[in-house]
């Protein structure tokens, strides 16, 4: 049976979740300001995933620390793949899968019936061999929905789920997917609490200040937030493994 590595020292998880905010700051993908969220709520900072993914120095960076908790002491690979559901959960992937010389795959949506739960498929010719072992990933963990998607594609398939490991945790209390070969819980680079409000309460900030609401993922909010924004590109890059 395969086993991971124990849980990391304290220090050096704060660490890794310092520098894991620090990348996410530096690429303008923590933003603040008034945001109507996927929920229905309200919130004052978003994570824009895909600010820090467009930057392939950073996506390297972050799935080091990834793939460091499936690899031996002699650095050899304890997986056999690494999968993830679309859309962030490809580039992922594909980076871990790089650096362990493993396969990367990915699982996409399946529409069923009005009402049903989502589901999640491997296509394309993409093929799970019984028994291997699988490195799940996913960049912002919230309620867990794709990640639990794709736990039933991979078992169906006869894979072994060795680890699940996302970018950001910003569920709150944890998630923990079920499964037949689980329950398996979820490692994060960097764990947050983002509060969010009733839209129109009182209590939420935007809407007592009257500050314009923002849909993240809109076309034209990509200058969504505030403070003086993203640096250049060419900034940027100075700056990643500093």
């Amino acid at each position: 049976m395969t086993s991971i590595k124990a849980a990391l020292p304290k220090a050096l998880r704060r660490a890794i979740a310092t520098r894991t905010e620090q990348l996410f700051r530096d690429s303008g993908a923590m933003r603040e300001g008034h945001f109507a969220l996927k929920s229905g709520r309200h919130g004052d900072r978003y994570l824009e995933k895909f600010q820090v993914l467009q930057y392939p120095e950073m996506v390297s960076e972050l799935c080091s620390h990834i793939v460091a908790r499936v690899r031996d002491d002699d650095g050899a690979p304890q997986v056999d793949l690494v999968a993830g559901p679309t859309t962030g959960g490809v580039l992922l992937a594909y980076e871990a899968a790089r650096q362990l010389g493993v396969r990367g795959i990915f699982a996409e949506e399946s529409k069923g019936d009005a009402g049903s739960e989502s589901r999640r498929e491997f296509r394309r010719g993409f093929r799970i061999e019984r028994d291997e072992r699988v490195l799940l990933v996913d960049d912002i963990l919230t309620t867990g929905g794709s990640l639990r998607a794709t736990v039933p594609a991979i078992e169906a398939a006869g894979g072994r789920i060795v680890l699940t490991h996302v970018l950001v945790d910003r569920s709150g209390p944890g998630v923990t997917l079920d499964g037949a070969g689980g329950p398996y819980p979820v490692e994060a680079l960097w764990a947050l609490d983002l509060p969010t409000w009733e839209a129109g309460s009182p209590d939420c900030p935007g809407c007592a200040a009257g500050l314009p609401l923002q849909t993240p993922g809109a076309s034209g909010a990509s200058g969504a937030g505030s403070g003086a924004g993203p640096e250049r590109p060419a900034d940027l890059r100075a700056r990643v493994g500093t």
